[in-house]
């Protein structure tokens, strides 16, 4: 009896060190701001800027919390990410109220960053929860898909990031018709591209247009993987980004703007996988929760070569 008590003990002991914390309150509605205060969007105001991190912090933490333990590898934390993203589902979370643009940026984000950390774990849902989550995703690729069509303007990083949440997803639940959005997404971008590689709306970016060439091939190189796009156009974006981010000269004389230095590894980490070739020289970990957690370790979307 006592043996039997002490095993009972030890079971309880490991279900409590695996319990998952209480999931958030969902966000149906989104409050976010724009953050910007000159005309090329390249300066940034510390006090709209707060404003925004402080309204959009619980879907950041959200995002965060299930990135952490959909990659930390044990079937016990992925259960917990499963718990979190089917109780948002079923409160149909950030499908009501977006008060600017900004906030369907942080929707858009948000997506592909779920989508992505949930293709890490799918194999370990059940039957209800994939049904519950998969159907929200849908349900989420559709609003974007509905406000990004309606929407005039350039087209910019924030259509490649949304062709990435739709994209993804494509890849987690099987449906040809976001996977064909995707499609028109990175063809769009390809053919706006100018023939060194360069986008002409992030150089239109001031101070920051390196850091907008950086933040729009990001998705793009991630789009062509799930897709596996093979495409000369692609390899010279990544090469002009490659080689700007290690000399920005160029684009400091071209803009007029001393840039500010941005690294490209999570570009190449992804580029590289996709393309078969070494991966970037190792440094601090590339850890991006919108982009599926880490980027060290291949999202099982990636087409390998």
């Amino acid at each position: 009896m006592k043996s039997l008590c002490t095993a009972a003990a030890l079971a309880l002991a490991l279900n409590l060190a695996h319990a998952c914390e209480a999931t958030p309150p969902a966000r149906r509605d989104i409050d976010a701001n724009s953050y910007y205060s000159d005309k090329n969007r390249s300066v940034v105001d510390p006090v709209l800027r707060a404003r925004n991190i402080a309204n959009t912090k619980p879907i950041e933490d959200f995002l965060s919390q299930v990135a952490r333990d959909a990659n930390a590898g044990k079937r016990e934390d992925a259960a917990c990410a499963l718990t979190w993203l089917a109780d948002w589902a079923g409160q149909k979370a950030m499908l009501g109220r977006l008060s600017s643009e900004q906030a369907y940026y942080v929707r858009k984000w948000t997506l592909s960053g779920m989508a992505l950390n949930y293709a890490r774990i799918k194999q370990h849902a059940t039957p209800a929860q994939r049904a519950q989550i998969e159907g929200w995703f849908k349900q989420l690729a559709d609003a974007t898909m509905a406000h990004s069509d309606a929407k005039k303007g350039v087209r910019n990083n924030h259509y490649y990031w949304e062709g990435l949440a739709v994209t993804a997803v494509g890849g987690v639940t099987g449906e040809a018709g976001y996977l064909d959005w995707g499609r028109k997404v990175i063809e769009h971008a390809l053919g706006q591209m100018e023939a060194d590689g360069s986008l002409p709306a992030e150089m239109a970016r001031g101070v920051k247009a390196l850091h907008y060439q950086v933040y729009a091939a990001t998705p793009l190189v991630f789009i062509a993987s799930i897709l596996d796009v093979r495409d000369a156009r692609l390899d010279q974006l990544v090469a002009f980004t490659v080689a700007a981010s290690a000399d920005p000269s160029g684009i400091a004389q071209r803009t007029g703007f001393e840039q500010e230095p941005v690294g490209s590894r999570e570009v190449t980490a992804i580029y590289n996988r996709h393309q078969g070739k070494a991966p970037p020289p190792a440094g601090k970990m590339l850890w991006q929760p919108r982009m599926g957690g880490s980027l060290d370790v291949p999202n099982p979307l990636e087409h390998l070569k």
